[in-house]
């Protein structure tokens, strides 16, 4: 089975993991309002010369990365090791924002890069929010 997604404009095989990020995308777009032009999904990434892919990404108006999302398949737990490796995606990203999800456990987080480590939120910020906060 596939299903078209809406950010990479086609069709794609619907494993569960996949399921789990057409359902991110759909929250980011119709909850948190960012525009379809501010999201990104499944790129390359360089982590200590290894070649890697990100789930999915948010940008801000000025194309800094405000969100990175790491996707699992709902069977998989959310462990230590999940937030490892967002947590090596984001050396490379600066991202501000945080997400990991298997579709069933979602867990937000804000870097503090000063002190080198992640807050952990009740949810992410919506795009209006974000662009005050670029205005002020």
């Amino acid at each position: 089975m596939a299903i078209f997604d809406e950010i990479r404009k086609k069709f794609i095989i619907l494993t569960p993991e996949e399921w789990v990020r057409q359902h991110v995308i759909q929250f980011l777009l119709n909850e948190k309002k960012y525009p379809k032009s501010h999201i990104n999904v499944e790129k390359l990434l360089l982590v200590n010369d290894l070649k890697k892919r990100y789930d999915v990404v948010v940008y801000r108006p000025n194309g800094k990365i405000l969100i990175l999302i790491e996707c699992k398949a709902p069977e998989i737990s959310i462990s230590q090791n999940t937030f490892d490796q967002i947590a090596r995606y984001n050396l490379t990203l600066d991202s501000e924002f945080l997400m990991v999800t298997n579709g069933h456990n979602h867990y937000f987080c804000k870097m503090d890069f000063e002190q080198e480590k992640y807050l952990f939120l009740t949810e992410l910020p919506n795009f209006e929010t974000v662009n005050k906060s670029i205005s002020l």
